[in-house]
């Protein structure tokens, strides 16, 4: 049986594996909490803030984030992949999601904002109208995902292959659209 909690708030605790099984929290809010190397299975997130918090490696298998917000996270290595595909709204600001997995999600209207994406896995991920705002892309891998509408305007250092990800009226500044020749072997000055 799911246990479900409302209003709550955690602060400056670290959880362990056996606290995230088969859970349900609403308009709850975690701060200075450490979720890393935590198993999180069967959980619902609804209308939740995480505010300095610590996710690195952690593991999830059919989480349901459902309008939950992340500011200053570090969530390094957090497969995505594996969240409960039905209305997944989600947002980050100044999150480090290096090594994240985000495949085969579909992240439509998600905000990232001033984060750290380094060799994050946008493949096959549906990013339509996604806002990357001054984010770190770096290594980040677009093969087969559709970024229409999509807003790179403010960030740097992606490489993304226009020929295997579809980019229409995508929005790129000038000083970083040498990101989508990179597989030309162009050098532009």
């Amino acid at each position: 049986m799911q246990e479900y909690f409302v209003d709550i708030e955690h602060n400056n605790q670290i959880f362990d594996e056996s606290f995230f099984k088969l859970k349900e929290f609403e308009n709850c809010t975690f701060k200075d909490c450490n979720f890393s190397e935590c198993l999180f299975i069967a959980l619902t997130f609804i209308d939740c803030n995480f505010n300095n918090c610590t996710f690195d490696q952690t593991k999830i298998g059919n989480v349901a984030f459902r309008n939950v917000v992340f500011n200053n996270c570090k969530m390094r290595e957090v497969n995505f992949a594996m969240c409960d595909k039905f209305i997944f709204a989600i947002t980050f600001n100044e999150c480090v999601l290096d090594f994240s997995k985000f495949y085969t999600l579909k992240m439509k209207g998600t905000s990232f904002q001033d984060c750290s994406l380094v060799a994050a896995d946008f493949m096959a991920t549906d990013l339509t109208e996604v806002i990357f705002d001054n984010c770190d892309l770096y290594r980040s891998e677009f093969k087969n995902a559709i970024a229409n509408k999509t807003n790179f305007k403010t960030s740097y250092n992606y490489s993304i292959d226009p020929t295997v990800t579809k980019l229409k009226k995508a929005i790129f500044s000038l000083k970083e659209v040498k990101g989508l020749l990179f597989k030309h072997d162009l050098i532009i000055s």
